[in-house]
């Protein structure tokens, strides 16, 4: 594979990623794929999926799971419904994760990824230590696969994920780095901790945000706005990244399906600029 080739969400019928027939119009050669529905995570489905992605000459590279009940409307329901952390559905949705991993694994995919949620920061808990529990299973599960999984960043700070990271202690568990999520969410500096967990950093989204007004940050969400008009500094991201020596896929993330002409134009705008970039810093 060379070096940094443009991918983009995408989504089968679940997600807020763009549908594949967007992903072949625009030529985009590598996706992350939104897990679809429990009923069509089937062999079938997924033999038809691949099928699809061979003749457009695209390659799955991870695929991300999601819950029914999840809601991202503010930063307080985030931390209450998103997911791994709500002990309420844990089990369940442990359970549905290791069922994704295996359609994963029908794809020929070696990577699931997920939002894990807000993490308490108590590590003497009971919650905690049930939660790094759980996370261990999960780890334990899709390693029989030769699967690895990708947190993605940041509902926590930079040192409290590789803490995390650190307690949960298995040599299959990476970081998905998504520099707006730390904008919208306002965690931190994206760039700042992008060099903290770099060396864990095994697929990133190319997104970008706007910070939300100072005295709001981590109570309001930030704005997602196209690749390139926001706080990330596209230029600076990649260059980080190239001084990291990472040469995995850029995948390119707008979440307005709500909008779909607009996101298809926005992201023929991101394949663009990351084009553009790649051929300066690469």
């Amino acid at each position: 594979m060379d070096k940094w080739p443009i991918g983009v969400f995408t989504s089968v019928d679940a997600g807020l990623g763009v549908q594949l027939d967007v992903v072949r119009e625009l030529g985009i050669p590598s996706v992350h794929l939104h897990a679809p529905h429990k009923e069509t995570r089937t062999e079938q489905a997924a033999k038809d999926f691949l099928a699809k992605c061979a003749d457009a000459g695209i390659t799955i590279t991870v695929v991300f799971g999601g819950f029914e009940g999840e809601s991202y409307a503010d930063i307080a329901t985030t931390a209450r419904t998103v997911g791994l952390v709500p002990k309420e559905t844990r089990a369940e949705r442990l359970q549905e994760m290791k069922e994704i991993a295996d359609f994963a694994a029908l794809l020929g995919c070696d990577t699931v990824a997920l939002h894990i949620g807000f993490i308490t920061e108590d590590r003497t808990s009971e919650d905690y230590k049930d939660l790094v529990d759980v996370t261990r299973e999960l780890l334990d599960y899709i390693k029989k696969n030769m699967q690895k999984l990708h947190l993605e960043t940041w509902q926590e700070s930079a040192d409290h994920l590789l803490q995390f990271i650190a307690d949960v202690d298995r040599d299959n568990l990476f970081i998905n780095f998504d520099p707006a999520n730390m904008i919208l969410y306002g965690t931190g500096d994206p760039i700042e901790a992008l060099k903290k967990v770099g060396h864990l950093v095994r697929s990133v989204h190319c997104k970008d945000a706007k910070w939300a007004p100072e005295d709001k940050r981590g109570q309001e969400w930030g704005t997602e706005v196209p690749l390139g008009e926001g706080d990330v500094g596209m230029e600076r991201f990649l260059s980080t990244l190239n001084e990291l020596g990472y040469t995995g896929p850029l995948t390119i993330e707008r979440e307005i399906p709500h909008d779909p002409e607009r996101q298809k134009a926005d992201i023929r705008r991101a394949v663009e600029l990351l084009t553009e970039l790649r051929a300066k810093l690469a």
